[in-house]
């Protein structure tokens, strides 16, 4: 795939859609593609946040421990969607194991990347802001209908 192809896949992510194409070709240049087979981990839940994805092919399931034991899995994930964001922003160990649901290509970009980008375009940073408080919302509404259901 070329460096033009990768700032196209890019520019299809909620979180750069308005970055300068220029900007978007230095991104791509500095990120890592990968494959992954089905069920392999991008990443488990406790591991240090050293990178964010951006799914490019495929998708992927968002796993987290139960505490009694075994897994569960709360959210699907599609092409160009962004995970592992979090544990960059809150230098926090991964919230969730992130699996592939069948074959799968991503954009690995660093910490040290991902960062400088936020800092070198506030509109990346709140964007990133938008895209958390949507899943806070989203978990929030989960949680008071589970909580509803108990009740």
């Amino acid at each position: 795939m070329s460096l033009d192809q990768e700032v196209d896949i890019l520019r299809r992510v909620p979180l750069f859609a308005n970055i300068d194409p220029a900007k978007l070709k230095l991104l791509a240049f500095a990120s890592q593609r990968l494959t992954f087979k089905p069920g392999q981990a991008l990443f488990r839940q406790g591991d240090a946040g050293d990178a964010a994805y951006i799914l490019i092919d495929g998708g992927a399931e968002v796993v987290v421990d139960k505490s009694g034991g075994g897994e569960l899995v709360v959210a699907q994930l599609d092409r160009n969607q962004i995970v592992g964001e979090i544990a960059i922003l809150c230098d926090v160990p991964r919230t969730a194991t992130i699996r592939a649901k069948g074959a799968l290509t991503t954009l690995k970009i660093t910490k040290e990347v991902f960062l400088r980008l936020m800092r070198d375009f506030p509109d990346i940073g709140m964007e990133v802001m938008r895209t958390l408080a949507h899943r806070l919302e989203q978990t929030t509404q989960q949680l008071t209908a589970a909580r509803a259901q108990r009740h």
